[in-house]
């Protein structure tokens, strides 16, 4: 399948100069660095900042108390150290979210002020173990505490930073605790003084949340989530690669402005663009790539170096990815993938096929 890679000895060399389309491709930070610290945790989402990225992502769950809270999932032991903590054994629950039967803790179950007490660690610890060693170091921060934290850093840069929030679960929560995360962020940012003029996109798998975030106003960019073999939670009845055909993006399009897409539903196997950018591009969306990693285990086979582990060859899927004129991509490696947007060259990147 792929040649094996060239590896070049220079640490940072400068290539060829970025043109104004690539300069413009955001860089959205996945759940902050989230190669380098916990995911959803104050460090991470910092740690994306400093390294250039344009956008960082909070994952919004709720709380008991109705508090918009980062985390991946509702579900707490993968990423807190909930588990180990006897005060809470008693709230382990079973729930079926969205179809799948799930055992755990689930923040929709606890108050601020316990949740508070719970420490952040890392979700794949076998992948990133550099990451656990920050384990116990970082609460679960609030959307209040993340707006702050990039005021903090406009001030102290004079960029502008902004945020990618997605709801997660949002059908779930309202059908099973009566929990409402499209009103709850809407009134977040009205408390925060968060408008459509701020750079901000509201991404959703589901299709109604998006739909009343429409109907309800305030201009903010909205963004539907696919991928492959599935189809909405609110919607079983529809299938994404349905809405990514051209006819189902221009119904997309009366309730979105841009689609994020699975990097492998906008390149072929052998790394060519299928049609959905140039489709949704047509249909007036912008289209956001998730989720752009860096080590071997995350990249689709032919990016990928002969062994286990290490760093793969993300540059090529980067090129790959702007070939295909995506506006934007999601990683967890800001701090390269900036680099690969002004065209620097890093130790390990591989040279072009």
């Amino acid at each position: 399948m792929m040649r094996p890679a060239i590896i070049l000895a220079a640490a940072l060399a400068v290539a060829a100069p970025v043109t104004a389309q690539d300069s413009e491709m955001l860089i959205i930070a996945h759940r902050g660095a989230s190669a380098e610290r916990p995911e959803h945790t104050l460090a991470a989402y910092e740690r994306a900042i400093d390294q250039g990225a344009d956008y960082i992502e909070p994952d919004l769950v709720a709380t008991k108390d109705l508090v918009l809270v980062a985390r991946h999932e509702n579900e707490l032991s993968g990423t807190t150290d909930v588990a180990s903590r006897e005060e809470f054994e008693d709230r382990r629950r079973d729930k079926t979210i969205d179809g799948q039967k799930i055992a755990g803790w689930f923040a929709e179950d606890f108050t601020l002020a316990e949740l508070r007490t719970l420490r952040a660690k890392e979700r794949i610890p076998s992948l990133r173990p550099a990451n656990a060693r920050y384990d116990g170091l970082y609460q679960v921060p609030t959307l209040a505490d993340i707006v702050k934290l990039v005021r903090a850093k406009k001030a102290e840069t004079g960029k502008r930073i902004g945020l990618y929030p997605e709801l997660k679960h949002p059908s779930f929560l309202l059908q099973n605790a009566g929990i409402d995360l499209v009103d709850l962020l809407l009134r977040d940012f009205r408390v925060l003084g968060i408008t459509a003029a701020d750079p901000v996109f509201i991404q959703s798998f589901e299709i109604a949340p998006l739909q009343r975030l429409k109907a309800r106003g305030g201009g903010f960019k909205l963004v539907q989530l696919v991928a492959p073999g599935e189809g909405p939670a609110d919607e079983p009845a529809m299938r994404y690669a349905e809405m990514v055909t051209p006819t189902g993006l221009v119904e997309v399009a009366k309730y979105a402005d841009a689609v994020g897409a699975f990097a492998g539903m906008i390149l072929t196997d052998e790394g060519e663009p299928t049609s959905l950018v140039a489709d949704a591009h047509a249909a007036g969306l912008k289209v956001h790539a998730w989720t752009l990693r860096i080590e071997n285990d995350f990249l689709p086979m032919r990016f990928r170096r002969p062994g286990e582990g290490g760093e793969g060859c993300y540059n090529k899927l980067f090129a790959a990815l702007r070939k295909a004129g995506v506006d934007g991509v999601f990683t967890d490696s800001p701090k390269q993938i900036v680099a690969e947007r002004k065209g620097v060259v890093w130790n390990g990147w591989c040279a072009p096929e």
